[in-house]
């Protein structure tokens, strides 16, 4: 019979770090998707996954075991995200002239028929992530978390440590802010 989570973080906690393998293995794959949507090189992806597992490791003591070790690992991992958007943000002014040949066939197809554009997904998810990538970090968590995740602003609030109000401030900001981008793709593209 598999050990729980809580009897190999307590035989980490009494000095077999060993045991903390299986919690790497276990998690492993949720900490590698919730780290892809943060981050476009896999590179980036695995320095992500490397230093929530480190953090986590280091921070075990913290761990007080009044929800899933689950719960605690992936609130790590969002604030793990956030830290990364956050340090490194890129140069967000990239030209949307720049556009590929699906994304511009999308979104002429979006702008005459909406209806009809959803034909080719692929093309949309290519804009959509370039949208996100032009976002402040913290927009870019709280869309992710909110509309890609569709997480709800009371998990979002425990996943970031942000209160309710805050995570609904930040929502209707980033909101906002999508919003400046698509009008001037628009413009950009249009005029």
């Amino acid at each position: 019979m598999e050990p729980t989570d809580s009897e190999l973080i307590a035989a980490v906690l009494n000095g077999d770090a060993s045991s903390f393998e299986p919690l790497i293995k276990k998690y492993q794959p949720r900490v590698f998707a919730t780290a892809r949507r943060y981050a476009r090189r896999e590179s980036e992806v695995e320095d992500i996954v490397q230093e929530i597992f480190s953090k986590s490791f280091q921070k075990l003591n913290s761990f007080r075991g009044e929800a899933p070790f689950e719960h605690w690992l992936m609130r790590l991992a969002v604030r793990t995200c956030y830290d990364f958007l956050r340090g490194h943000q890129r140069n967000r002014e990239t030209a949307f002239s720049e556009l590929t040949e699906p994304e511009s066939e999308w979104l002429d197809r979006f702008v005459v028929q909406p209806d009809t554009a959803s034909e080719s997904a692929t093309a949309a998810k290519e804009l959509v992530d370039r949208i996100l990538t032009q976002l402040s970090p913290a927009a870019q968590l709280v869309i992710t978390l909110l509309e890609i995740e569709e997480r709800s602003v009371k998990e979002i609030a425990e996943l970031t440590g942000w209160s309710v109000p805050l995570v609904k401030v930040r929502a209707f900001r980033a909101r906002a802010e999508m919003r400046k981008i698509v009008a001037k793709i628009s413009r950009d593209k249009y005029l």
